[in-house]
């Protein structure tokens, strides 16, 4: 009983992850699953159909192994850790991509192990096309390229390139990122499955794509030897090439494979060629080779028959399938430009209802102004119509003042003739007294000559007129006649002091004369400077009053016309030159 009773408490189930490329799965497997029955519940989890490429690989110390279908999982050289790990990988490549893969999720678990394995540097790949099969795979993640989305960095976070070729040029990611989006640019309106076909196309042609290297000896002493195993054959390298190989057996040239314990035998179809036989350092690595090279071998025969029926259903499903999402993708892309134009529609819509809403508004906003504006011009208007009307009315009693300016101007041009006239005649009279004058002048200093001379005369007669008194006297008295009546001797003295009276009273006269003449000449003298200066504050008056006429003209032909224009100063000096001339002669005179 004790014995059942442990029986029944040893786990039935346990745990298994599984890891693909994209994801990671976690089963619960029975005790007693063999490793077809773990395989085929991980490909309908994922989807798959061509199982016949695909395995479970696990890690065994310091090799790897595949899990084998026939033998129960537990029963292999598994870890026994819990979960229990596996990858789930491609263990054989086709020959060509194109033809043999059928389904999209083979493709896609293909692309991911390829450029995995190049990124790795599993797989050498020169820089260009490395290059060329990054933009496939920028392609296949995002899509066309669109340069209003894909901003510069936008590849910052995904590896797309070798370690060695970004080691090998100088060039910084941005310059990387420059050249991946040119040629990632290129590949628009190519759909996912078809960039990843792509990249496969021109990864199949690269040197070390589908090989599996295994370090041999061809004899138990050499060491330094590769065996490389593909679908097309076995290949020998040297260590130091992984490219070209030193010798190739092609698998339509191998009549048998075999191995005992750790040397392996390649027997060619030619029995006169010899048979190869080379040496592994261990026998599970042995065993994975000849795993590997029947896999290889079976798919090489396979490729050359006539497909199974299954593969011929998987192929017009995958045809089928393929026209299905090409119009799909056709309609898809009618729809995408449909949709693009109708937005770009939109757009110029929306454009154009904002420009007409902007024009619109610009429209109100002139409209407010013009009805402002208009506002303005008519209180404008109105204000410049009442100016108007004051400007006219200004202008007629500008024009009043003008009349009686110029009529006032006429009068004040007829006294000034008149004044000329006046200062001419005084100017005449002014010659005329002046030559009255120097000819009164002249007579007085005649006269006084005439003056000096009677007086002298009469001096000289009175002397005479002594000296013959004196001379006389003695003899009349000796020798005198009787002596005259009273009246004779009174008439003779008479007329002796007559003829003496007579002289003074001439001079008197004449003198009395000359004095009022001076005084005549005087007198008109003073009269002719009275009115010397009334007749000079008469012109300056007039001046005064001519200057506030212009003046006052002036200001009304500028309020009239409307203008600020600056006063023009007439100088009169040029006017009045003759009257200042004649009063500067009238003042000296």
């Amino acid at each position: 009983m004790s014995i059942l009773g442990l029986k029944k408490k040893q786990p039935k189930t346990f745990k298994v992850k599984v890891i693909t490329m994209d994801a990671e799965m976690e089963f619960s497997c029975e005790v007693k699953w063999k490793g077809k029955d773990l395989f085929d519940l991980v490909c309908r989890t994922v989807g798959l159909r061509e199982t016949w490429f695909f395995g479970l690989r696990y890690t065994v110390k310091d090799t790897y192994a595949w899990l084998k279908p026939e033998k129960r999982v537990l029963d292999q050289e598994v870890p026994k850790d819990s979960p229990i790990t596996f990858h789930f990988l491609a263990k054989f490549f086709p020959e060509k991509v194109e033809e043999e893969l059928v389904q999209e999720i083979t493709q896609h678990l293909f692309f991911l192990q390829v450029k995995k394995q190049i990124l790795d540097e599993e797989i050498f790949c020169s820089p260009e096309a490395s290059v060329l099969l990054a933009s496939y795979a920028v392609q296949a993640k995002y899509g066309d390229y669109d340069p209003n989305f894909h901003k510069p960095g936008f590849l910052a976070q995904d590896e797309l390139l070798p370690k060695r070729v970004l080691m090998q040029y100088q060039m910084t990611a941005d310059m990387w990122e420059e050249k991946i989006t040119a040629w990632y640019a290129e590949h628009r309106g190519i759909a996912r499955d078809e960039a990843e076909m792509e990249y496969l196309k021109i990864a199949q042609d690269l040197e070390m794509y589908g090989v599996s290297y295994f370090a041999i000896t061809q004899n138990k002493r050499d060491t330094d030897l590769l065996l490389g195993v593909d679908a097309q054959g076995l290949h020998i390298y040297s260590p130091s090439s992984k490219l070209n190989p030193n010798r190739s057996f092609p698998w339509s040239d191998i009549r048998n494979i075999s191995y005992s314990e750790k040397e392996f035998t390649i027997k060619p179809l030619d029995k006169k060629k010899d048979v190869f036989k080379f040496y592994s350092s261990q026998l599970r690595v042995n065993k994975l080779i000849l795993q590997l090279c029947i896999g290889n071998h079976d798919l090489f025969m396979r490729r050359r028959k006539v497909d199974s029926i299954e593969v011929q259903q998987m192929k017009a499903q995958a045809k089928e399938e393929k026209a299905r999402k090409k119009m799909e993708r056709q309609i898809l892309a009618r729809e995408k430009q449909m949709r693009e134009e109708a937005e770009r529609a939109k757009e110029e819509m929306e454009r154009r209802l904002f420009q007409l809403q902007d024009e619109a508004r610009l429209a109100n906003e002139a409209l407010l102004r013009s009805e402002e504006t208009a506002d303005l011009l008519a209180e404008k208007a109105q204000i410049a119509e009442e100016e108007a009307k004051l400007l006219a009315h200004k202008a007629a009693e500008a024009e009043q003042e003008r009349q009686r300016l110029e009529v006032t101007a006429m009068k004040t041009k007829e006294e000034k003739r008149l004044m000329e006239q006046k200062m001419r005649e005084a100017e005449q009279l002014a010659v005329k007294l002046v030559e009255q004058s120097e000819r009164r002048l002249k007579e007085a200093d005649h006269l006084k000559q005439d003056l000096t001379e009677a007086k002298d005369a009469e001096r000289r007669a009175k002397q005479k007129l002594l000296e013959i008194t004196k001379t006389t006297y003695p003899l009349i008295a000796a020798y005198s006649p009787p002596p005259a009546p009273p009246e004779a001797a009174d008439f003779g003295y008479e007329s002796a002091s007559s003829r003496l009276d007579f002289k003074d009273s001439d001079m008197k006269r004449l003198s009395m004369e000359i004095e009022r003449e001076r005084l005549e000449y005087m007198e008109k003298s003073k009269n002719l400077q009275d009115q010397l200066k009334e007749l000079k504050s008469e012109i300056e008056s007039l001046k005064l009053e001519e200057q506030q006429q212009q003046a006052g003209l002036y200001s009304l032909r500028s309020e009239a016309r409307g203008y600020a224009q600056e006063p023009v100063y007439i100088p009169h000096s040029n006017r009045n030159s003759a009257y200042m001339s004649q009063m500067a002669f009238f003042e000296e005179v």
